[in-house]
């Protein structure tokens, strides 16, 4: 029994291991510009994480690659060109204002002017419908006001 609960144990102990990235950084700057990028990129299997805050293999895989490039010299455009020429612009929380992102940038923008014109539509149709009605059907339609669930 008690080898049971030892290897029931082991198995715990084997979930419970933490992995820590320890990354080494020559100049302060370069660790400022992978913690900038790291959180700037988002992770491509998760759901609105960057690779920053991710644990999946490829938040990983991107997190050294930062670190790689950095290492290598390479400048933070640099970095963020190679990252959105492989996997496009969603691999940036603010992707550059380009003509492919326009839509993206101006659509909520878009969508307030639609919406709001709408309902200027809307209104002005409402008011009109009162400004169309006859005398006669204005006075029939004051009294069943009037009536109101009493008729």
């Amino acid at each position: 029994m008690k080898t049971l609960y030892a290897l029931i144990l082991c198995l715990f102990v084997y979930q419970a291991q933490a992995e820590i990235e320890y990354r080494d950084f020559k100049q302060p700057e370069q660790e400022q510009a992978y913690q900038t990028l790291i959180s700037e990129l988002r992770c491509l299997v998760c759901q609105n994480q960057t690779i920053a805050d991710s644990n999946a293999d490829l938040a990983k895989d991107l997190r050294r690659q930062v670190y790689e490039m950095l290492q290598q010299g390479k400048s933070r455009q640099d970095i963020v060109d190679f990252m959105t020429d492989r996997y496009g612009d969603f691999v940036m929380y603010k992707p550059a204002l380009k003509l492919k992102t326009l839509l993206l940038w101006l659509g909520p923008v878009l969508f307030l002017v639609i919406g709001l014109a709408t309902v200027w539509v809307l209104r002005s149709k409402t008011g009109s419908v009162s400004a169309q009605l006859s005398k006669e059907q204005q006075a029939k339609l004051n009294s069943i006001l009037e009536k109101g669930d009493d008729a």
